[in-house]
């Protein structure tokens, strides 16, 4: 008999919608270079910008101020590079704005890495510190902003824990300090409502296989006017923004995941809620001395992440992992590292708790039955883990 499996990843990434795939095969035959002035290449071009148009609506964006990357994390170094070059001599003539970088301690690993980078290069990096469900304190950035950084960057809902920012109050308060703002709204886009023009945000990053599109590709949302130094150099493409020939395949693929998303995500967020609920019930009821982490109201309604004290996650992974059940200690870019989530810990807890973490992240095929299925498991297996742990005490 096969084994039952059940997929609770959808943070790491998503499986192609089924229309997504359909779209995306029968367009397979569109191989021209997007930049050729012949037909075949005008045929992709065609592909390319009638994608731009609808995904540019669907954040209420115009078409020239969406640029097609490789990733959420191309999109991210990009404007963190950005920062850098207008810091130059290079830019100093464009860029009127300060230097240094305000982001949080609960950011991306691209984020942190390219932080971390900078720094190492001599420029200003400022770590917002988060409160107990992961939302930043609002107070510290005041006083942060009077260094007048060129750049603050935070993410609008966090890929561990799920928990939303006041993105649009944060905003404002960069804004009139004179410093740009950029946002990482990969776990965003598709999943809530975002509008860059209600948010009046500078940068946005988003990607397509966090919604039920293809991996390698994503965009960036780069407001008109605002100072922009290209991170990959070497062609015309995307208005000379970001040379490389286009993924075709992929944009048209990203946009048909944006449509099926407009259609799906208010229902779906509705259905989600619903399981979210259940599970998070379920695991309370079932298993003592847990702990729920990410902001009660303001969190994704997709994402429930769960401290077990006393055992490891990585024992919760592979046990769940030989029932058929995928899930995640924390982000899938830092999947291969031993340490505790930095998010788990920016948030208060002790290593101890944060290194018993498990994200539970929920998507558009995910049943009642596969809820109640993850919840007897999940039970059995904290029961036996903490028979064998060492450190558990009732």
């Amino acid at each position: 008999m096969s084994k039952k499996r059940v997929y609770l990843d959808h943070n790491a990434t998503t499986p192609l919608h089924p229309e997504v795939k359909k779209a995306m095969t029968e367009m397979m035959e569109i191989f021209g270079n997007p930049s050729s002035m012949h037909d075949f290449g005008r045929d992709a071009r065609k592909m390319i910008e009638d994608a731009r148009t609808y995904i540019s609506e669907f954040i209420n964006a115009a078409p020239e101020e969406v640029i097609f990357v490789g990733s959420g994390s191309e999109a991210n170094n990009t404007v963190f590079n950005l920062t850098a070059c207008c810091s130059s001599l290079e830019c100093s003539s464009a860029c009127k704005h300060g230097k240094g970088i305000i982001t949080t301690s609960i950011e991306h690993p691209c984020i942190l890495e390219s932080s971390k980078c900078l720094s190492e290069r001599g420029m200003s990096i400022d770590y917002l510190k988060v409160d107990k469900y992961g939302k930043i304190d609002i107070n510290e950035l005041k006083e942060l902003l009077l260094k007048k950084p060129a750049l603050v960057s935070v993410m609008t809902a966090n890929n561990e824990i799920g928990t939303i920012q006041d993105i649009k109050i944060i905003i404002k308060l960069v804004h009139d300090a004179g410093s740009l703002f950029h946002t990482d709204a990969v776990q965003s886009v598709g999943k809530i409502a975002v509008d860059v023009k209600d948010l009046d945000v500078d940068f946005l990053s988003f990607s397509a296989h966090k919604i039920y599109g293809p991996k390698g590709v994503g965009a960036l949302y780069v407001k008109k006017g605002v100072p922009f130094c290209s991170f990959i150099r070497g062609g015309h493409q995307e208005q000379g923004r970001r040379a490389g020939t286009e993924n075709t395949l992929g944009i048209v693929g990203m946009a048909k995941a944006i449509e099926m998303r407009k259609l799906e995500m208010a229902d779906e967020t509705k259905r989600l809620k619903v399981l979210k609920t259940r599970l998070k019930d379920g695991l309370t009821k079932n298993i003592p001395d847990i702990q729920v982490n990410g902001h009660p109201v303001d969190c994704l309604v997709s994402t429930l992440n769960i401290s077990f004290s006393g055992v490891e996650g990585e024992a919760i992974l592979l046990y769940l992992d030989l029932e058929g059940i995928a899930v995640s200690t924390g982000s899938a870019c830092s999947s291969g590292s031993l340490d505790p989530s930095h998010v788990i810990l920016a948030t208060g807890a002790t290593p101890e708790l944060a290194h018993g973490s498990i994200r539970f992240s929920l998507g558009r095929t995910t049943s009642e039955e596969e809820i109640d299925y993850v919840i007897e498991k999940t039970t059995g297996i904290i029961e036996k883990l903490r028979k064998m742990s060492t450190v558990y005490i009732k």
